[in-house]
């Protein structure tokens, strides 16, 4: 079979993995956001979650092996065509016009970005020291982002981006370090980039679950977008990578950042899974009391009279 076909099918499974990954954690999350999200490690639907992504993940690197970035990492923009129909399916309902159209915005903007950013598979790669840099300003960055403030989930949801993308690019560098010949498998440093790497991408899973407490459109689309901006940052400041196409490619790529931003604004404001249609729940009107009931006979209204200050009139006292 043509490698570049496997590619190519390796990639629609991983973004079905993905999206049913997604799909899974926001319905965990709807139903236990009261619960905090360390209460969600101990069910066994979330650590089915976390083998749908961990399968998604391994079949995207597998991917990479069999074709190049420019046909891979697009293909991953999939996974939020797949989980927007499958989480309203799951919820029962039909996929909004507004769904629709947000996700048909950030998909374009997504595929510019990746068409002027995205290029073969680079031939250096983050030193030790580099990644070291990375990972602390990326800490930063995520901590600043999962501060409490307006609208947790868009910032949770960029935060869990920026941390797959750099958990992404961190793994270039062990599986690069790793495979050296000239050297010994394992030393100190790969050993140490390997554990960021781990930190950063169960951080970004942590984060997304936290994110699609509020629906799951917006904040997917945020994460499959701020991923490869996040890669491509470091591609275009410490790897030497270039916009391909000159000035005409910055245009094409701030076009493609404002349908993406677009899109992401269609899905915030489409409603989240389960609350469409809600109608609001009127209040029964309090009974008329009937004079039967204890404490609502002439007698007791008397006494109640006497008892309350009357507010003074044009000409009366107040009795007290």
């Amino acid at each position: 079979m043509n490698a570049a076909l496997v590619a190519v099918l390796l990639s629609l499974v991983s973004a079905c993995a993905y999206a049913g990954a997604a799909v899974a954690q926001e319905r965990l999350a709807s139903r236990g956001s009261g619960a905090g999200t360390l209460r969600l490690l101990a069910t066994g639907a979330w650590w089915w979650s976390v083998a749908l992504n961990a399968s998604a993940a391994l079949l995207h690197v597998v991917a990479l092996k069999y074709g190049p970035l420019t046909v891979v990492q697009p293909l991953g923009a999939l996974t939020l065509v797949a989980a927007v129909p499958l989480g309203a399916r799951l919820a029962g309902r039909r996929v909004s016009a507004v769904e629709w159209r947000g996700t048909g915005l950030t998909l374009l903007g997504l595929g510019a970005l990746l068409l002027t950013a995205s290029g073969p598979a680079p031939d250096d790669v983050l030193s030790v020291p580099e990644a070291l840099a990375v990972s602390g300003a990326t800490a930063a960055l995520i901590g600043m982002l999962s501060w409490p403030g307006a609208r947790p989930g868009l910032r949770h949801a960029t935060a869990s981006g920026i941390a797959s993308g750099v958990a992404s690019a961190l793994t270039q560098t062990v599986t690069v370090a790793a495979t050296d010949q000239t050297g010994p498998l394992l030393t100190a440093q790969v050993v140490g980039v390997a554990v960021l790497v781990a930190a950063f991408a169960g951080g970004g899973l942590l984060l997304s679950q936290t994110a699609y407490r509020g629906g799951l459109g917006a904040p997917l689309a945020v994460v499959t977008l701020a991923n490869p901006v996040a890669a491509a940052v470091i591609g275009l400041s410490l790897l030497g990578e270039q916009l391909r196409g000159g000035p005409g490619g910055i245009a094409l790529a701030l076009t493609g950042a404002a349908l993406a931003a677009g899109g992401v604004v269609q899905l915030s404001r489409a409603a989240p899974a389960g609350s469409a249609g809600a109608p609001p729940v009127a209040a029964a009107p309090a009974p008329e009391p009937t004079g039967t009931e204890p404490g609502t006979g002439p007698e007791a209204r008397a006494a109640a009279g006497a008892l309350v200050p009357r507010q003074p009139g044009p000409g009366r006292l107040t009795r007290l």
